[in-house]
């Protein structure tokens, strides 16, 4: 670890943390919630929301792939996407979907204000954003895609997104 300049994970969890929130909601699969955690702590997210079904810590198959994640990154879970949000916005978090919607926010066209802190919801692999969590939401943040499918995995829209947010 040294000679590849990181810190410990008690410095990690000390450590300024860029203001941003990710919530899951409902998302299925393990990998993409230990893919999830690790690229919070790559980014030095805030935190992380674990909603509905989504499964939480400890478990080896988040731990496959969040490869100690689960212990640097601040996260709660709640029973419902909607909790988590109330939460996130009584914390001062404005509230943006990441999803394909009517009026969405290109992904390089958006700008984080200088002292404003966002939580990006990302939703079920299949089904995408939860349509009463889209209603409520501050706005949607649309990852620009130009293949067939355009779709992402999870996964990789948490880690484009993080990654966009935080170069700025």
């Amino acid at each position: 670890m040294d000679e590849l300049g990181r810190i410990d994970a008690a410095a990690v969890q000390q450590a300024a943390k860029n203001p941003v929130l990710v919530i899951l909601d409902d998302v299925r699969s393990m990998h993409n919630v230990g893919s999830a955690f690790r690229t919070c702590d790559a980014f030095a997210a805030e935190g992380i929301y674990l909603c509905g079904y989504t499964p939480a810590p400890p478990h080896r198959d988040i731990q496959k792939t969040a490869l100690g994640a689960t212990e640097t990154v601040a996260w709660k879970h709640f029973a419902t996407t909607m909790e988590a949000i109330n939460a996130a916005r009584d914390a001062g978090y404005r509230i943006y979907a990441v999803e394909q919607a009517h009026n969405s926010i290109s992904l390089e066209q958006f700008n984080m204000k200088e002292d404003e802190r966002i939580a990006l919801v990302f939703g079920n692999e299949v089904t995408g954003v939860n349509d009463e969590v889209l209603a409520i939401a501050d706005g949607c943040i649309e990852i620009p895609q130009w293949g067939s499918k355009h779709s992402l995995n999870i996964s990789v829209s948490v880690g484009v997104v993080l990654w966009e947010l935080v170069r700025k």
